[in-house]
């Protein structure tokens, strides 16, 4: 079974909390200097890449103030470009970037939330309609 978009988006806004509770009160200097909170980070920038990697185009494509490609590139550098990592630049991304974006996904959660929602609603509304008119419930007309 294919999973549903609302799910990455919840893996990466999980993630984005993450880089928020490790880094809060930090320092960059601080940050640099302690390798198991850089490292999660680290990680945590990794699954937001793969994920948004997962969204379906059209997901991508409706969304388009959202810097799908960006976002999926730093993926591809932190996991290819390991030993060169510039942390004055992830830094930037989680301190300026991360808070904008994160405001920007729990808008696309809620929205699409609420469309599997309504889809959900419409859908038991026309088998209940249609429970009805096989019972006679609901006068049909010829």
């Amino acid at each position: 079974m294919k999973r549903k978009s609302s799910l990455y988006i919840k893996d990466l806004l999980e993630a984005m909390e993450k880089i928020e509770e490790f880094t809060q009160g930090m320092s960059f200097e601080d940050f640099i200097q302690d390798d198991k909170t850089s490292s999660a980070v680290v990680r945590k920038l990794e699954i937001i890449g793969e994920a948004v990697k997962q969204l379906p185009k059209e997901v991508r494509d409706r969304f388009e103030e959202i810097p799908w490609s960006s976002l999926a590139k730093t993926r591809d550098k932190i996991i290819h470009f390991y030993h060169g990592m510039d942390y004055e630049i992830i830094w930037r991304i989680i301190k300026e970037e991360l808070p904008l974006l994160k405001s920007s996904f729990e808008k696309i959660h809620i929205k699409l939330l609420q469309e599997k929602r309504n889809k959900r609603f419409r859908s038991t509304s026309l088998r209940q309609y249609a429970l009805l008119l096989s019972f006679r419930l609901i006068p049909c007309s010829a």
